[in-house]
């Protein structure tokens, strides 16, 4: 039996769902993401033929690199998806999920890059750059 997993950006006008078991979530702490969320990242992510996205017309996608593309509501702004150019999964963000999720966190990336106003002590594995199997960058 497969999982279903709604959610939606702020306003609802871009609305996503998602079929089948969601991998732990990632906290990114790169300078990228620190920059779009104000904070760190909270991330899953679901191969490309488990997610149907409505709302594509109020779905911008902002290229912060040659190798990704991070996608987001036009209306109210919410960051919603990351996207590497040649991977045939989406990285979905935790927090615009519907609840339950489910969802248990599972490690953290770019911890070099992490902001100096706060710690990381959930006792999760840290990884320097990517790591744990996340594929991002030049991986």
């Amino acid at each position: 039996m497969s999982e279903l997993h709604r959610g939606s950006c702020l306003c609802g006008k871009v609305r996503f769902e998602t079929r089948g078991e969601l991998r732990g979530v990632v906290y990114c702490h790169c300078s990228q993401c620190r920059k779009q969320t104000g904070h760190v990242v909270a991330a899953t992510n679901v191969s490309d033929d488990r997610i149907h996205i409505s709302g594509e017309d109020e779905l911008n996608w902002y290229e912060a690199s040659d190798f990704a593309r991070r996608g987001f509501c036009k209306t109210c702004g919410s960051v919603l998806f990351w996207k590497h150019n040649t991977r045939d999964y989406i990285s979905v963000m935790a927090g615009a999920f519907d609840l339950p999720t489910g969802l248990r966190g599972q490690s953290h990336i770019f911890v070099a890059d992490k902001g100096d106003y706060y710690a990381i002590d959930d006792g999760l594995p840290q990884y320097e750059k990517s790591g744990g199997g996340v594929v991002v960058a030049g991986d």
